[in-house]
């Protein structure tokens, strides 16, 4: 019998890999950590006792060479809130420990955002940094009069953060996400654009007052919850009774007290309105996918197409309109969408559809599906090959939105002064904060993590390739 030779293995050459893992930012090479320690010991000489208060934190933030807004999260990582300054000593050996363990933007401002211990960020840590955007930008100084609608328009902003930032739907940001994003672009912004209504994809104050004053005329006892019956008179009910009762089966809400009582919370309506009027962001594309899978299978079957379907052919028949039979409208959307499979349509099919917006609006908002209906489907398709120089849907809603709020305004005035008035949208914002005096409340009431799903059934590890 032949015994087998044992071979022998080459030693390890781990050695001899580098590292290619970097969760906080590949460290840079030469970066003098000194001399940038000894420019911000310069800087804060210059106060008093060397103590740098929240209103000296912008010089701080660029001795730091750090846009102007993180001067709030530099203040407040810290310890600046416990005395209402920060010693040179402290702030130093913080800012030494970031710069040795941290490599880039990302991973510094998780850093200097997150609970201790974390490795995220969560809503709650977003607050003091948009409290203080809200309290020294100069494009939301007319604010100041106005206190109770701060958690408001930071609510919202959080939410855009979130629905933007935040592809995995943990209700966690990531290190990864925050780079993948231009949210820290925006921030950087901040400094730059004294006009807070041009950073349109968060910080908007115009967008935010939209969405708010939605929310505010579907909110009619103002309790700041929104029940079923409201929500399905959004856009002159519009939208199926079917899509209502999903969208409150927790299938894309969070808040699950508020879900036992059967109502949904403003942070939730930000998210339905930005997913109702774009359906072509990835995030809103995800959000009416889960909506449409009834059975959370991670595709959708003949059967729940037909089931939204047929809501559809009941509303038109109520205005006298022959619909298409669902199987002449299976096969338009069929070929509309060309999944991969047959008999089913992913996530991913979805996503590399152009006219998502045609394929959701046809199973459940009857005033757009009559749009497309109207409209060459060819010239359709065009338009959004060629729109990606054009702003999106939900800056165009926005937009047209504002203006209609202005002109109602400048008339309801002209109204009530006997004489035309006009109004910059600044002073319409003035007018219209003052109006909408209420009497406070707890608002910012924090969204808890949606219901557990798998999410490598809805593909979103494509978001990351």
């Amino acid at each position: 019998v032949q015994t087998k030779k044992e071979e022998t293995l080459p030693p390890s050459l781990s050695q001899n890999i580098p590292t290619f893992y970097f969760p906080r930012g590949c460290p840079k090479e030469k970066v003098n950590i000194d001399a940038v320690i000894a420019k911000i010991e310069r800087t804060f000489s210059e106060f008093p006792k060397e103590r740098a208060t929240l209103e000296d934190m912008g010089k701080v933030a660029k001795a730091c060479e750090c846009p102007l807004y993180w001067k709030g999260p530099l203040f407040y990582c810290a310890g600046g809130e416990r005395t209402g300054y920060v010693s040179v000593h402290k702030f130093v050996a913080m800012w030494r420990k970031i710069l040795q363990t941290c490599y880039d933007d990302a991973a510094k401002f998780v850093h200097l955002l997150m609970n201790p211990g974390c490795n995220y960020l969560v809503q709650e840590d977003f607050i003091p940094f948009l409290q203080d955007v809200v309290n020294s930008h100069p494009g939301l100084s007319f604010l100041k009069e106005a206190s109770e609608f701060h958690s408001r328009y930071i609510t919202t902003v959080i939410q855009r953060i979130f629905y933007t930032v935040n592809r995995s739907w943990s209700g966690k940001i990531t290190c990864n996400e925050l780079r993948k994003s231009n949210f820290l672009q925006n921030v950087a912004l901040l400094e730059e654009e004294a006009d807070i209504n041009q950073l349109t994809d968060y910080f908007s104050y115009e967008h935010f007052y939209v969405i708010y004053c939605k929310f505010w005329e579907l909110d009619t006892d103002h309790d700041l919850y929104i029940d079923r019956k409201d929500l399905a008179r959004h856009n002159d009910h519009a939208i199926s009774s079917r899509m209502i009762e999903r969208i409150f089966s927790g299938a894309v809400t969070r808040g699950r007290t508020a879900q036992k009582d059967g109502k949904i919370s403003y942070a939730d309506f930000v998210w339905f309105l930005i997913s109702e009027e774009d359906k072509k962001t990835p995030t809103s594309i995800e959000y009416w996918f889960r909506c449409m899978d009834l059975d959370g299978d991670g595709a959708l079957s003949m059967y729940e197409l037909e089931y939204f379907y047929e809501e559809q052919c009941q509303k038109l028949d109520n205005m006298s309109m022959e619909p298409l039979t669902f199987e002449d409208c299976l096969c338009q959307m069929l070929d509309l969408v060309k999944p991969q499979h047959e008999g089913r349509i992913t996530l991913h099919d979805l996503k590399r559809c152009k006219l998502t917006d045609v394929f959701f609006d046809t199973f459940f908002n009857i005033e757009k599906y009559l749009d497309h209906e109207q409209k060459d489907q060819f010239s359709v398709l065009r338009d959004s090959e060629c729109e990606g120089q054009e702003i999106s849907d939900w800056e165009r809603y926005a937009a047209e939105e504002y203006d209609i709020l202005v002109a109602e305004e400048a008339a309801s005035d002209q109204w009530n002064d006997g004489y035309e008035a006009e109004l910059s949208p600044v002073d319409h914002q003035k007018a219209n904060v003052l109006k909408y005096q209420m009497e406070k409340r707890p608002f910012f009431e924090l969204p808890s993590p949606l219901a557990d799903v798998d999410l490598d059934e809805y593909d979103y590890e494509e978001d990351f390739e």
